[in-house]
């Protein structure tokens, strides 16, 4: 039997579409229901990939008793936090109020009015260490709302004046400064794990990509080698770790353990595009081998694994397979001496398998501290052996909805490593520009209005602010990429629409959902950066960057006060706001602008876009064309070509160095200009 979820497009949405739950997707005809019947919402909310949810899936929304205990008494809302981030974040607000942490699966009990009163993340189908059944969590619930309806009223109220005081204006708490940024480097340096890398310390240990990425910043901009061997030795031990897919490029969400050896096994797009891109960088820094075969592997496997027939990037990839979590990519060590042939010796040891094992009787391949170095042929001939023979596989399912911000992120990230990498036939280069032509044609309209989520021909939900703001900047990357000002033009007109919809000048700030969006509890409006950059720090970003290649100082003005809203937080707290961190540095430091004046398909051209790429440079603004390109784009602006040859103009507020056409000279030029270390 099916229930109403059978009509959805969301992958985890359709996992529950045969559960005995009388499901709802979150709309109107639930909550019409709830208030006709006077009945209490029960809100669950998780994704494709939660293991969590799977659990609790074949536990309590199979069994048949837990579903009547819920048709009876409830009505039940099931939402996809990937597709919803808005209504996720409205009732993760509240579950962490009631409860003091947070996570998926969500289960939240709502009024009729969407007002929150009571929840919780997973719970068991029997009592167990502490935590109730959700049997019985379901019987005191409706028993609560059915006999102490003035306790629910007040818990309800409670939840609504918590909400009411996000809507305040957002005011200044600091001057964006050089100073402010040492004290986030000092706080993030403090945390650093220094025997396995990582920030925070103990487990479970997720990837701070964008901490990292500002850390980056800084080590240019003051030749802090400590702040550059944090960055270094976590992004290697990570990927010489189990959170690293040995075989088949890309890294899992996050590490169990200190020691990124045993990974949480699902595969997000959007961790590996902010990793990716963070290991372009530190391989223009370091010129480290190791750093780019990690980066153009994982990009390999997004091309291979993860990209639609259309272009479109995938989303997740389930940590279970066959019902056990990481079977897919877990070996035993017979397996690889049948495989391996006469170096499965050395490959053994390399890779730290055994007969015991080092995860449930089976091995998780990771390189070994202080073992041997394997020829990169024998590395790569045994890689490709046994990601054939695990492709035979039974394989974890694969969430297939394109989100429009987790691809704005990885576009960005393919772009930027097609733009530093020469990978034989330009394929980053096509990859990125067939995911850039999917998006707009398929995901945006009218040029202006993006929708969410994108799955079998259909476009849905209309997007947020992280959706603008993600595509936007993954437009400016194809723009540094080509220098086709078409994608300029694209990145344009969605900041336009982002100001229109998004920025409210009364509060003096972004919120996460538009302007003309359906009424919810609350408007949220979230300025952390989590799991993925926060909508208003990708804002950020992206005004002060088209603001920059535009002149438009109203983008800049925006992008500053928000800016300073967050001074104070973003130095106290820096591990939540990594990414505002990354845009606060072309705040305080203001960018390096760069503009190549030429054909761009010209030999000259590109050994000039060559020279630029080779080096690390933060806050980097790129612009390039012929002078008849440059209408609008302020960086071009009365920029000519020197003696017949393309020209680099190296500025800093529009203030440059001599025009030059030598490579040489650009790369000397673009030293001075940091003012601190470049790298190699």
């Amino acid at each position: 039997m099916s229930n109403r979820l059978a009509k959805e497009t969301s992958p985890y949405l359709l996992q529950h579409a045969h559960n005995p739950v009388d499901w709802y997707a979150w709309g109107p005809e639930a909550f019409e229901r709830a208030r006709r019947e006077n009945r209490p919402i029960l809100l669950s909310i998780g994704y494709s990939a939660c293991h969590w949810c799977h659990v609790m899936e074949r536990e309590s929304f199979e069994d048949a008793e837990t579903a009547r205990l819920m048709n009876e008494h409830f009505v039940s809302v099931k939402v996809d936090r990937e597709e919803r981030p808005d209504v996720d974040s409205i009732y993760m607000q509240a579950v962490q109020a009631m409860t003091g942490h947070g996570g998926w699966p969500m289960t939240m009990f709502l009024t009729p009015e969407l007002e929150p009163f009571w929840g919780g993340t997973y719970f068991p189908p029997d009592d167990r260490q502490g935590m109730p059944s959700f049997r019985r969590v379901l019987s005191a619930v409706a028993e609560a709302y059915r006999e102490r309806p003035d306790d629910v009223r007040r818990a309800a109220l409670g939840m609504r004046e918590m909400y009411a005081a996000t809507k305040d204006r957002a005011r200044s708490t600091g001057t964006m400064s050089a100073e402010l940024l040492q004290r986030a480097v000092k706080g993030l340096l403090a945390s650093y794990d220094q025997p396995s890398g990582g920030f925070g310390g103990g487990a479970p240990k997720f990837p701070q990509a964008m901490a990292m990425e500002f850390l980056l910043q800084q080590w240019a901009r003051s030749s802090n080698e400590t702040a550059l061997g944090a960055v270094r030795d976590t992004f290697l031990r990570m990927a010489r770790g189990g959170i690293y897919d040995q075989v088949g490029g890309g890294f899992a969400r996050y590490s169990v353990d200190a020691q990124w050896l045993v990974p949480h096994f699902e595969k997000m797009l959007y961790d590996n595009a902010l990793l990716a891109r963070l290991g372009v960088h530190l391989w223009q820094a370091t010129k480290d081998a190791e750093i780019r075969t990690v980066v153009t592997e994982t990009l390999w496997w997004v091309a291979r694994e993860m990209t639609s027939p259309a272009g479109g990037f995938y989303s997740t990839l389930d940590a279970d397979s066959e019902g056990e979590e990481g079977k897919f990519y877990l070996w035993n060590e017979v397996e690889l001496r049948d495989h391996l042939g006469d170096a499965a010796d050395e490959l053994i040891a390399y890779w730290g398998a055994s007969a015991a094992g080092n995860f449930d009787g089976a091995n998780i391949l990771h390189v070994v501290d202080g073992a041997a170095a394997v020829a990169p042929t024998m590395l790569a001939s045994a890689k490709k052996k046994l990601y054939e023979v695990r492709a035979a596989r039974v394989w974890p399912a694969r969430d297939e909805k394109v989100l429009a911000s987790w691809n704005g992120l990885m576009l960005r990230a393919v772009a930027d490593a097609a733009r530093v990498f020469d990978e034989p036939g330009d394929a980053f280069r096509e990859l990125a520009i067939r995911n850039g032509e999917f998006l707009f044609r398929e995901m945006v309209r009218d040029g202006s209005r993006i929708f969410r989520s994108h799955k079998d021909g259909v476009s849905r939900i209309s997007g947020f602010l992280e959706d603008y703001a993600a595509v936007a900047l993954g437009a400016l990357a194809l723009y540094e990429l080509t220098f086709d000002r078409v994608w300029l033009d694209r990145a344009r007109s969605l900041a336009d629409a982002m100001l229109q919809w998004f920025w409210e000048e009364d509060a003096g700030a972004f919120f996460d959902t538009a302007g003309d969006h359906e009424e919810l509890l609350t408007r949220p409006r979230d300025v952390t950066d989590n799991a993925t950059p926060s909508g208003t720090s990708l804002a950020v970003e992206l005004l002060l960057r088209l603001g920059d290649v535009l002149g438009d100082a109203d983008m800049r003005r925006r992008a500053h006060y928000v800016l300073e809203m967050l001074a104070e937080p973003m130095t106290r707290y820096p591990l939540a706001f990594g990414h505002a961190l990354t845009a606060a540095d072309m705040g305080a430091h203001g960018a390096i602008e760069v503009a190549l004046v030429g054909a761009p398909s010209s030999a000259d051209f590109i050994g000039l876009s060559r020279a630029v790429a080779s080096r690390y440079l933060p806050s980097l603004i790129l612009a390039g064309g012929t002078s008849d390109q440059a209408e609008g784009i302020a960086l071009l602006a009365n920029r000519e070509m020197r003696n017949g040859k393309a020209t680099a103009y190296v500025c800093r507020g529009y203030v440059c160095d001599e025009p030059t056409a030598d490579p040489a000279r650009l790369d000397t030029q673009l030293r001075n200009a940091i003012g601190g270390a470049s790298g190699p």
